[in-house]
């Protein structure tokens, strides 16, 4: 059925929407803080900042013509797709973090226990919202897909905490690159773009923090997937190596080398590298 989102009376729902993002700030009390790629972006200014910012307009030109497109061609359905798209993702991660912290004894108590605890309180209600949100729109949610977090047997996340935390931080990581890789799809609605921006950059810092957690720089080092990382999870880092941004490669218009342009910026992925991904912990 074609849903005309014009005549939809959704100002109430919008507003309700982010009565509740309200309550869904990040809140790390007690927990150190979250490491954000300060760093990583500081080298980027160096002597190279003069020529970075001429690059400037060349992006946003590119920016602008992408998102006028999505704007023209975005329709309900399209951005009800996109929203449960993402609502699928964050099922999966509200249901590992569940699973790890009911599982007795998996998760150290202290400092581990209460950054996984936070994490998974996030999920949750970013799947609330995401449930609210296509409400909103007329359409319906998806129903949460049956998991298996062991890949068929690939994998011990339960048993070992170790391969926990590398799940998880290729979960974060991958939920990072899929909602840059839709932001542009809710361009022409200004309200869920800023709904999805918001959960984007909680996931980032819950990527960075399970990075911390296994002894590791806050971000992605080229394609890398890190160390002790199962061979499995290469597609969720395949494509991180990229140096050009806004048809400008970083590496030309800073004294910064090619490691350096690749930590400061995170690459995203289609809906379907995405659903490849996830994919194997789909039943």
């Amino acid at each position: 059925m074609q849903i005309n989102y014009q005549n939809l009376k959704t100002e109430e729902a919008i507003m309700n929407i982010f009565k509740l993002l309200k309550n869904y700030d990040v809140k790390p009390e007690g927990i150190e803080n979250f490491i954000s790629r300060r760093d990583a972006f500081e080298k980027l200014l160096g002597l190279g900042k003069k020529a970075a910012f001429a690059a400037i307009p060349l992006s946003l030109a590119g920016v602008a013509t992408n998102n006028k497109a999505s704007a023209q061609s975005a329709t309900s359905e399209d951005l009800a797709d996109v929203l449960n798209f993402a609502l699928t993702l964050e099922y999966l991660e509200a249901e590992f973090y569940t699973m790890g912290l009911d599982t007795n004894g998996l998760i150290p108590a202290g400092k581990d226990h209460s950054i996984i605890e936070l994490i998974k309180f996030h999920e949750v209600h970013h799947v609330d919202l995401l449930k609210t949100v296509i409400d909103s729109l007329g359409a319906t949610p998806v129903s949460k897909p049956d998991f298996d977090f062991t890949a068929g047997g690939a994998f011990n996340p339960y048993g070992d905490y170790q391969q926990f935390l590398a799940l998880a931080q290729a979960f974060e990581d991958t939920g990072v690159r899929a909602y840059k890789g839709q932001a542009g799809n809710l361009f022409s609605n200004g309200d869920l773009l800023t709904a999805a921006l918001q959960i984007h950059s909680v996931e980032a810092r819950h990527a960075s923090e399970v990075r911390r957690l296994r002894g590791l720089k806050g971000w992605i080092l080229q394609d890398q997937r890190g160390e002790a990382m199962p061979a499995q999870t290469q597609a969720v880092y395949n494509g991180e190596d990229n140096l050009v941004q806004g048809g400008v490669d970083v590496t030309t218009v800073s004294l910064v080398g090619a490691d350096g342009v690749t930590e400061s910026f995170d690459e995203p992925l289609n809906k379907n590298e995405v659903l490849i991904i996830a994919g194997l912990f789909i039943v």
